[in-house]
């Protein structure tokens, strides 16, 4: 399958490659000082690839060069492919924002579940951020869904904002089962990877064919050797598709997806979300409330969050426009888009590193990138 984003070079896409190269060496730096084995970074505007590449190792056991076939553990930048399934259900007529989840998965309404919408769902105000789905209903699909309608409250839903790390996006995996009677995995690549031409980029359920291009993910190192988490490096957890956490993708595919966002829906002429769905879904709809998960106010939108005016941002750049709006994955990646400047931009790396850390090396690449940007 051909990438649906033609290559381009940064300075015939008004990007300044010098803020671009300094980047990519900080990038270069940070696996020199140890702190992850390899990565991947995209950038692209106004429908063209930019920039794309690899660095240092997938895995370190054994030894592999990460390379452009090279696909990494997504962890929470899954969400945002997920929660776009649930917009082009609110699309097809299927389903409502303001919709208690309810309504489609009667059973979801136990333990004062039932006023809950798809909206508070998807923007971490749904009430059950510790809840747990066990390994056992990763592929039995009625025990998933009895296991989401068991989520006990810990808050009541809409009086708090606090990031669901994975509770609420097994949840919007039910709903779309329960609205299409497919399997969300099959649906996402039916309706989002798919039509994009993305199919080969991202996964939400990796495939057995496909498991030799995941990179392994690892703690930081003890004793000089980097630690693999056992837990995430098997086919099982691949396979899963989890959907807030598990999907595996490349800087490109993900460059390329959130420059269809970033275009209001279409990408290489292939129109998959309309541009006032992408408009509402990015907006703030937790205006300035402090993310208790966070510590900070996260402008949470319906699947992404955005830059807004905050002084303080979270991966997408200091520097960026306060529209900017993506998501992270927890110690590891960020990809997020600018639709005022038709750029955007996807990092993965294969370490999940302290969040201290994170932040400040998300904060210089991401502010790099938006650095690049020169008027249209």
């Amino acid at each position: 399958m051909a990438f649906p984003l033609p290559e381009s070079n940064p300075e015939a896409l008004g990007l300044d490659p010098r803020a671009l190269g300094r980047m990519c060496a900080v990038i270069e730096r940070h696996i020199a000082e140890g702190h992850h084995p390899g990565a991947q970074v995209a950038v692209a505007r106004h429908g063209k690839l930019a920039l794309f590449r690899s660095f240092g190792h997938a895995k370190v056991a054994p030894d592999k060069v990460a390379d452009a076939r090279s696909v990494f553990l997504m962890y929470s930048n899954t969400k945002v492919v997920t929660a776009a399934a649930v917009w082009m259900l609110a699309e097809d007529g299927l389903i409502r924002f303001n919709d208690p989840v309810a309504l489609h998965v009667p059973e979801f309404a136990a333990n004062g579940k039932g006023d809950i919408t798809v909206l508070q769902l998807l923007t971490h105000q749904g009430g059950f951020p510790s809840a747990m789905v066990p390994e056992s209903c990763w592929e039995d699909h009625a025990a998933l869904r009895k296991a989401v309608s068991n989520f006990t409250l810990e808050w009541t839903p809409g009086t708090k904002v606090r990031y669901h790390p994975a509770a609420a996006h097994w949840v919007a995996a039910v709903l779309i089962e329960a609205v299409t009677g497919k399997d969300f995995r099959t649906f996402i690549k039916e309706r989002v990877t798919g039509p994009l031409g993305l199919a080969d980029e991202i996964f939400v359920g990796l495939p057995a064919d496909q498991l030799d291009r995941a990179a392994d993910i690892y703690d930081p190192k003890v004793d000089g050797a980097y630690v693999p988490r056992a837990g995430e490096n098997t086919a099982a957890h691949h396979a899963a598709g989890i959907p807030g956490g598990g999907g595996y993708g490349s800087a490109r595919g993900m460059a390329a997806f959130y420059q269809m966002l970033a275009q209001g829906g279409v990408l290489n002429g292939v129109r998959v979300l309309s541009p006032r769905t992408i408009e509402f879904v990015t907006r703030n709809f937790t205006g300035d409330r402090i993310d208790e998960y966070m510590g900070l106010p996260m402008c949470r939108g319906i699947g992404p969050h955005s830059r807004g005016d905050y002084p303080v941002a979270r991966g997408l750049g200091t520097v960026a426009h306060p529209r900017t709006f993506g998501h992270g994955g927890v110690g590891s990646s960020y990809c997020w888009a600018d639709p005022t400047s038709g750029v955007s931009f996807a990092f993965f790396s294969n370490c999940r590193q302290t969040e201290d850390f994170h932040n400040k090396r998300m904060d210089v690449v991401s502010s790099l990138a938006h650095m690049a940007i020169l008027p249209a």
